[in-house]
C-alpha cells in the first residue's frame, strides 16, 4: 500500500471511529486507533468501561461494520487485547 493510500485510509478509519465514539462514551468507554497494517488489518484499543465489558466482541463487531462500510478495503478490525490473545495461543 502506497503512503498516500495509507494516509487516506487512516483518515477514513479515524472518521469512522468518530462516528461510533458517542455510543461508546454513553457507556463510559472509548476507542483508540493503534495501527493499520500493510495487509489492511485495523488494530484498535477499547478503553474505559469498554476495555473489560462482557459485550466487548459485539462492540468490536459494530465498530468493524462502520469501518468496513466507509473503507471496504479493510480486511478485519481487531482489538489490541485480541492480538495478545492470538499471540498467547
Amino acid at each position: 500500500m502506497e503512503q498516500s493510500q495509507q494516509i487516506e485510509l487512516k483518515e477514513v478509519v479515524l472518521k469512522s471511529l468518530t462516528k461510533v465514539r458517542p455510543y461508546l462514551h454513553a457507556d463510559g468507554g472509548d476507542i483508540e486507533l493503534v495501527k493499520i497494517s500493510v495487509d489492511k488489518i485495523v488494530t484498535v484499543k477499547l478503553t474505559g468501561a469498554c476495555s473489560d465489558c462482557p459485550h466487548h466482541y459485539q462492540t468490536l463487531a459494530g465498530v468493524e461494520e462502520v469501518i468496513k462500510k466507509n473503507s471496504p478495503e479493510v480486511i478485519k478490525v481487531i482489538s489490541i487485547d485480541e492480538r495478545k490473545e492470538l499471540k498467547d495461543e
